[in-house]
């Protein structure tokens, strides 16, 4: 009876640890200068809680990466208002404005729904997205396949 057990605890366990990012952690990634004519988003996600969702995450309907647990990407693009959406059941937005050369942070929360956790993202200050960004492993700047 505890053989079986142990074989379910040690299935899930690896099943949310697959969920997770892989890659270089976000201080050890080569990460290319910004561009003096553009603004550059990050997009984060700290919470492992609800692994398996991981939704695309779209900036003004573009697909820019996804919101994998414990995973950063980013995008760099020219000043102007931008729209980032991810959804789930539901979709859920944010607007933002880019400067040139500017830095944002959005995190990439997560809440429960009905059928399926909603991730949701949220605009934070350049201090704690900086801070942030050292806990989560790069994923990338290459949109993801849709």
């Amino acid at each position: 009876m505890k053989t079986p057990i142990c074989v379910v605890l040690i299935s899930v366990s690896a099943a949310l640890l697959n969920g997770c990012a892989t890659g270089p952690k976000f201080a050890q990634a080569s990460i290319p200068p910004l561009a003096a004519d553009n603004g550059r988003i990050y997009f984060y996600r700290t919470a492992v809680v609800g692994a398996a969702v991981q939704p695309a995450v779209r900036l003004n309907g573009d697909v820019v990466g996804r919101a994998k647990p414990k995973g950063v990407f980013y995008a760099d693009r020219p000043p102007g208002n931008y729209q980032v959406e991810s959804s789930t059941e539901v979709k859920r937005r944010l607007s933002l404005v880019l400067e040139k050369a500017q830095t944002r942070y959005v995190r990439l929360n997560i809440s429960m729904g009905f059928w399926v956790g909603h991730v949701y993202p949220e605009l934070v200050e350049p201090d704690l997205g900086e801070k942030e960004l050292l806990k989560c492993s790069f994923t990338g700047p290459k949109p993801a396949k849709e």
